[in-house]
């Protein structure tokens, strides 16, 4: 039984590796499920970007800062929609204009001031409560905090 286990993971491993993607990178999306972009499926680009990663949620989830008329969709994708973003080499393709790369800025060291609690619970056996909220930058997830640093951060 561990052959035949050692043996699947070994398949599996040769054909999915660990993406290296970290807060800053460029990368371009697939288009794979965009349905809004107004061409052809033929015409289409199989990728679209470069954009800036923002933040990274586990190891399977990116989310992006993305721009144009892709602002309104979700900023979060799988990792296997993700290629990282390779200028091209002009000893290559000498004749080649590059697009000039626009890349927003990433505000990651921005205060995290409080938008609105979502939830309260207390802990059981202790008087103390912890509220769940959520921030204003898009950035920061929604965090359980504890009654004294939630006081805290609603008086600075």
């Amino acid at each position: 039984m561990n052959d035949a286990f050692d043996y699947a993971k070994q398949k599996w491993d040769k054909s999915h590796k660990v993406p290296d993607f970290k807060v800053g990178d460029l990368v371009l999306v697939s288009t794979l499920n965009f349905n809004n972009i107004k061409c052809p499926k033929k015409l289409k680009d199989s990728h679209v970007g470069p954009f800036v990663i923002v933040a990274l949620h586990g190891t399977n989830e990116v989310q992006v800062q993305l721009s144009g008329e892709l602002e309104n969709k979700h900023p979060t994708f799988p990792v296997s929609l993700m290629k990282p973003y390779q200028p091209a080499d002009k000893e290559l393709f000498p004749l080649r204009n590059p697009t000039p790369l626009t890349v927003p800025p990433v505000e990651q060291n921005e205060d995290k001031k409080i938008k609105k609690v979502i939830k309260e619970r207390r802990l059981k056996g202790k008087n103390q409560r912890e509220y769940l909220v959520r921030y204003r930058n898009p950035v920061h997830e929604d965090e359980w905090l504890a009654e004294s640093e939630y006081l805290t951060q609603i008086s600075s």
